[in-house]
């Protein structure tokens, strides 16, 4: 069975590890949880991290997850190095967006301009939480946890209908206002979530992360 084209966006089920009651109420306040989320994200120059990449698509049937480690560097590079499907990168290198995905399209690259936004861009984090007041309407959804450090679940929807997705839902870590899940709605009616664990920040990034050679004998096929 043909697997979802994961590779034509960054964005990112895998299992909530573990969850804990609470007495907060769906209707508490979303902004502080997001402020601290924006403002931690202003000192982040670089992040790496564990990603479990779970795509669901009701056209094409079971679940597609991936595993692999993602990394970013601000403002426009971002590098996505699959584990499973080995073989597989997503690597924007501040000029182009690079989509090499032998597991599914053999002997070809796709390589496009940089979008400043959405989940075919580098800013994949970035996007939910620069300038969150002025860009989305947001909802309190409820205190959880994720491998059982306590996170803020946020939901999140666009005010303008220029974004490839129709909503988001972020889970904010309530102590370190890092992002740790998306849950995002795509347009295309895909659902995608992304899980990110063993979180480095600012510890830089290897630089054969963020470039890409297309390998011997594989096209390069502008959009």
């Amino acid at each position: 069975m043909r697997r979802p084209a994961r590779a034509l966006s960054l964005a990112f089920v895998a299992t909530l590890l573990s969850v804990y009651p609470s007495n907060r109420l769906a209707s508490q306040d979303p902004w502080p949880a997001l402020d601290h989320a924006s403002q931690t994200y202003q000192t982040i120059a670089s992040l790496s991290a564990e990603f479990v990449q779970v795509i669901t698509n009701p056209m094409i049937g079971a679940p597609d997850t991936t595993h692999g480690r993602l990394y970013q560097m601000r403002p426009s590079r971002f590098a996505m190095r699959f584990t499973d499907p080995k073989g597989d990168r997503i690597v924007a290198d501040g000029r182009f967006l690079w989509l090499y995905t032998p597991s599914t399209t053999p002997g070809q690259v796709i390589r496009s301009r940089i979008p400043e936004y959405g989940t075919t861009g580098p800013n994949l984090i970035g996007q939910f939480v620069e300038q969150p007041h002025e860009r989305y309407t947001a909802h309190f959804v409820r205190a959880d946890s994720i491998d059982h450090a306590p996170v803020d679940v946020i939901r999140l929807v666009p005010k303008k209908h220029d974004q490839p997705y129709s909503a988001a839902v972020i889970w904010v870590g309530t102590e370190d206002g890092l992002v740790r899940r998306l849950d995002i709605s795509e347009a295309s009616g895909q659902e995608r979530t992304v899980i990110l664990r063993d979180l480095k920040v600012n510890g830089g990034v290897p630089g054969r992360e963020l470039t890409f050679s297309p390998p011997a004998g594989v096209r390069v096929v502008d959009q």
